[in-house]
């Protein structure tokens, strides 16, 4: 039995590798997805392999309010009601001390990451089935600190923040609100961060991360897609408000 059949599912950085294993996931899983991003060119690869009758893509950024009430108005007209939110729409920054942290940077990682998980919320929410779910893809970030990384980890923290809100106010609809926390995932997102950090700390970044892991090792955007499918199904039935770790062990 597919543990989505019939569901309408929302699915934001969508292009992503960690959007894309998800959806791949999803469709299989018999679910209807709509992946939003920014460029539709990246979103028709991701969409190429998939069934047409089930993935269709909306070009829009998550800041933005009219782009995101359009996405929901999209959905809800091609499928009906929403089943399933994944807010996973990410930007990284930079890492800087605190006295030279661009505030342009600062704004546009919140923005992203915090705002863009409200705006989805706010508009999707009212166009929910009641016994939904939600899914905020926060990060292994959001359980510490590290110097330099300003906007991230505190859009991170944010997010769970956001999350318990959520969790309260929706347990009446019975809509299950939760948050992922992936830690170095082996994609272009993370490389980048690393390829940034190697410069500062003057070693290999990978390595650097791999040490902190127990586990010993990045992991995959397949693996994530398939603890954002136990957080979408019934296999989470009496879950919410809660903070789903997909680290190997990192935050420990």
């Amino acid at each position: 039995m597919m543990q989505l059949e019939g569901k309408t599912c929302v699915i934001t950085g969508g292009a992503g590798s960690i959007g894309r294993a998800t959806a791949r996931l999803f469709v299989a899983q018999g679910a209807r997805v709509m992946l939003v991003d920014l460029v539709e060119a990246d979103l028709l690869r991701a969409t190429v392999d998939l069934d047409g009758d089930s993935v269709a893509y909306h070009v829009a950024d998550v800041t933005d309010a009219r782009g995101v009430e359009k996405v929901v108005a999209a959905t809800t007209t091609r499928w009906g009601k929403i089943d399933v939110l994944f807010s996973n729409a990410g930007n990284f920054g930079v890492v800087k001390s605190i006295a030279e942290y661009p505030e342009h940077v600062f704004d546009a990682v919140y923005a992203v990451h915090v705002k863009g998980a409200f705006l989805l919320c706010k508009f999707a929410v009212p166009n929910m089935n009641d016994g939904g779910s939600i899914i905020i893809n926060s990060s292994v970030a959001a359980t510490r600190g590290d110097p330099g990384v300003y906007a991230y980890i505190t859009a991170k923290h944010a997010q769970v923040g956001l999350m318990r809100c959520l969790a309260k106010e929706l347990a009446p609809r019975r809509i299950r609100v939760n948050t992922l926390h992936p830690g170095p995932i082996d994609n272009g997102f993370q490389l980048a961060v690393e390829q940034g950090l190697q410069e500062i700390i003057g070693r290999d970044g990978t390595e650097f991360f791999n040490e902190q892991i127990p586990l010993g090792r990045h992991g995959r955007p397949e693996e994530i897609a398939q603890s954002v499918l136990y957080l979408a199904s019934d296999q989470s039935s009496f879950t919410t408000g809660s903070m789903l770790m997909a680290d190997g062990g990192m935050n420990i």
